[in-house]
């Protein structure tokens, strides 16, 4: 029964979007009507309305907001344009996918998706302008890589989560890493250039959200190192802080430093201050002008940021409901191969509750006995719960909502392109880890 409640709530959504109904509003709607069919109390629904908002805000709201200001600034000073040259020139239009892919290998590693994305989105608008690109030619790159280092890539937070959570069975970071590398580069190939250039001739509706309204971007640009060190700024404090916290006492004055400014919103909000200082100030700006630029940036991502929260409260109500725990035993009963067991499990529970790190972090739980007499290799269990943990995004992911509304895609769109690559990602995870388990037992 929950199973077909779920079905009826994600197609009332897609209903709602088709007749133009604001996501955000439609989105919240769908999340009571569904918490009431699945028995909640209209106390228990109100509670995970507020557990909702605050757990999605409060992960994202300053990082999707200090992430628009800071592409705003490198848009307006011509920044973007100076690496977009760059990476133009060093790789040519005809590669420049591959750049793309590269530079979200990089950033993906050490960042949670939402903040690479953040980073990297304005990149994606300039390169498309200046080489007279599709938009998703260059934008499913980005996202496949984002998406890849999610899934296998330690020290990415969620291969750590998991390996943290079977930490018992000696799961051996280097020995993730490596399988992940093994896998993580065709599945990227293949999901990100390969895909982009097959989804090219989908049209998108969207305007550049980072560009300037009045002014146009600068003409003598910025020099190529500023323009690089300051974009790629908060990748390189959330790195030092990753390498600082396996190689430091933390007890140490200088650890707890790095890990200060490691965190993703502070090094967001450095990056922002010196774009602010060096783009701005530095070259003549006001202090006013510059303000404009952060009030442009945050009121064009207002409406964005608020649909991600409506779909942040439809996980949550899906959570509290014990949709979860439903999946988990009706899961059980099943008799597969336990990598195959674990990456259904894990699968299942991201299309019912939304949300790949939710999604993970239960079917770890779920899926550890099957580690205990030693037949499967741990780290394979991680990158198989990983892989399954990004199947078929939809409607009540907040990821497919940042796509869909930053590259204005209408709901077919998004599902033929954003869902389309996100499952591929899972399908040829699966297959790689399954590959891989032939080789090493």
């Amino acid at each position: 029964m929950n199973f077909l409640i779920i079905l009826l709530a994600i197609a009332l959504q897609i209903f709602l979007t088709i007749k133009k109904v604001s996501p955000f509003l439609s989105l919240l709607v769908v999340a009571i009507l569904a918490g009431f069919c699945l028995g909640m109390q209209p106390r228990e629904v109100l509670k995970s309305v507020e557990t909702g908002v605050g757990n999605t805000l409060g992960g994202l709201a300053l990082i999707i907001c200090l992430g628009a200001i800071l592409g705003k600034i490198l848009e307006i000073s011509g920044a973007a344009e100076q690496i977009s040259i760059t990476l133009i020139n060093a790789f040519g239009e005809k590669h420049i996918q591959w750049a793309i892919l590269v530079t979200g290998f990089l950033i993906g590693i050490p960042l949670y998706y939402n903040a690479g994305f953040m980073i990297l989105v304005p990149l994606v608008f300039s390169i498309s302008r200046k080489a007279g690109l599709p938009l998703l030619y260059i934008a499913i790159p980005m996202a496949a890589s984002l998406s890849t280092t999610h899934c296998f890539l330690p020290p990415h937070p969620g291969p750590v989560f998991l390996m943290s959570a079977f930490k018992e069975f000696n799961v051996d970071q280097g020995k993730t890493l490596v399988y992940g590398l093994i896998i993580a580069i065709p599945v990227a190939i293949i999901a990100g250039p390969l895909l982009g250039r097959v989804l090219q001739g989908i049209k998108s509706g969207a305007n550049n959200l980072f560009a300037a309204t009045e002014q146009p971007t600068a003409k003598v640009l910025p020099p190529k190192f500023a323009s690089f060190l300051i974009a790629l700024l908060p990748v390189l404090l959330i790195t030092l802080a990753v390498v600082a916290s396996r190689t430091m006492p933390e007890e140490t004055i200088l650890a707890k430093i790095i890990a200060f400014i490691g965190d993703s919103t502070m090094a967001l909000l450095i990056a922002v201050l010196c774009a602010t200082w060096f783009f701005g100030l530095r070259q003549g700006h006001s202090i006013d002008t510059v303000m404009k630029w952060l009030n442009e940036a945050v009121s064009g991502i207002a409406m964005i940021l608020l649909i991600i929260t409506a779909g942040g409260v439809f996980k949550q109500v899906l959570t509290d409901s014990g949709t979860g725990t439903y999946i988990a035993s009706f899961s059980s009963k099943w008799h597969m191969p336990p990598l195959i067991f674990a990456w259904v499990v894990t699968a299942l529970l991201r299309v019912a509750i939304g949300s790949a790190t939710v999604a993970g972090m239960t079917a770890a739980g779920i899926v550890a006995p099957l580690l205990a007499d030693g037949s499967v290799s741990p780290e394979l269990m991680v990158l198989a719960v990983g892989t399954g943990s990004v199947f078929g995004s939809h409607v009540n992911d907040s990821g497919f909502w940042m796509f869909k509304e930053f590259f204005k895609l209408t709901l077919k769109q998004t599902f033929l392109s954003w869902t389309v690559m996100e499952t591929l990602i899972a399908i040829l995870g699966l297959c790689g880890v399954l590959l891989l388990q032939l080789f090493i037992g």
